[in-house]
């Protein structure tokens, strides 16, 4: 049996997780194949939930899954964007809101401690330390350790401002302060990752300064509205694998937070070929998939699109439209 379906069958059987996915058997081209076992690959475990204005509730959900995914040998995590809480109204984002070095944020660092594994806090709500001044937040992306230390933090520098009919406005920036700059890519037992928040990721200009910077696996944990989703979500995350060739890995929140706001789903991990190689079903839980970086720089080799760029003719993309 090969080592891919091997694996979905030994992970499938008994679970107390509802909704494992499987992964996905989808073949590379046979000239960038790799002769290094799977099994040798680090595992990364990718989390869907459907938060709410109950924290400790979403703690226990993430709690859960976090704790199958060092159970199945995972090294490393990923949460959604909100994965603290989703609140109904920009007053009650703000009245939950906590700092990095207040309770919950510490219950993730036991909880690092305890499983032995990293985690990738997908959209933290946090009170900066200008938050007396501005009575504003930052969405910001925490990366811990395995010893539950907090090694990098990125904070949202695309908000997501935008009224799409049939999904109702979106206004972040009510409460919500832009970041200031970008995080250099952090090394952790996977790779290097290159730290992004869901709308980010409809900037490419974005993924390729993360790349450049020697990122080998871009994030972006989202919450997907219902309409963008079916549209956009699966298009953009394999765009942006396929133009930096990274693994791309999106934790995604799903279905309804409360009834002003539901979210699409379809957590997924793709490789830097553009294959889906791990996707969430319905509903919470999480899917697995291994992150083979002897492949990643083999295609970059075979496909040097980094060499053949020519910024002299486009380096002034990203200017805003005349």
């Amino acid at each position: 049996m090969p080592p891919h379906q091997l694996l979905s069958f030994l992970l499938c059987p008994g679970l107390r997780i509802p909704r494992l996915s499987v992964l996905c058997a989808q073949p590379r081209p046979r000239d960038m194949a790799i002769s290094s076992s799977s099994w040798e690959l680090p595992l990364v475990a990718v989390c869907q939930v459907t938060s709410t204005p109950d924290k400790q509730q979403n703690f226990k959900t993430c709690a859960e899954l976090v704790r199958e995914a060092a159970r199945l040998g995972a090294c490393l995590a990923f949460l959604p964007e909100a994965f603290d809480f989703i609140a109904r109204d920009p007053e009650e984002t703000l009245r939950l809101s906590e700092p990095l070095s207040g309770n919950l944020l510490g219950e993730y660092t036991q909880l690092a401690r305890e499983c032995g594994l990293w985690l990738s806090l997908g959209g933290f709500h946090e009170r900066g330390q200008d938050w007396k001044q501005t009575q504003k937040i930052y969405n910001c992306h925490v990366i811990l350790n395995n010893k539950g230390s907090v090694v990098a933090t990125y904070r949202k520098t695309h908000l997501c401002d935008v009224e799409i009919p049939g999904q109702g406005p979106m206004r972040e920036s009510n409460s919500t302060i832009p970041g200031p700059s970008l995080e250099s890519p952090v090394s952790t037992p996977a790779g290097k990752i290159g730290l992004a928040i869901c709308y980010d990721m409809r900037f490419p200009e974005l993924s390729l300064a993360l790349v450049q910077a020697g990122a080998e696996i871009l994030t972006y944990p989202s919450a997907f509205g219902s309409v963008t989703g079916p549209a956009h979500w699966e298009v953009l995350l394999r765009a942006r694998a396929i133009e930096t060739q990274c693994y791309v890995v999106a934790a995604a929140q799903c279905g309804r937070h409360h009834e002003k706001r539901a979210s699409y789903g379809h957590s997924m991990v793709v490789d830097p070929w553009g294959t889906v190689v791990a996707r969430c079903s319905e509903g919470p839980g999480l899917c697995l998939a291994r992150i083979d970086l002897g492949y990643l720089r083999q295609l970059r080799q075979n496909l040097p699109v980094f060499q053949h760029r020519r910024p002299d003719l486009y380096s002034s993309l990203g200017h805003p439209l005349s």
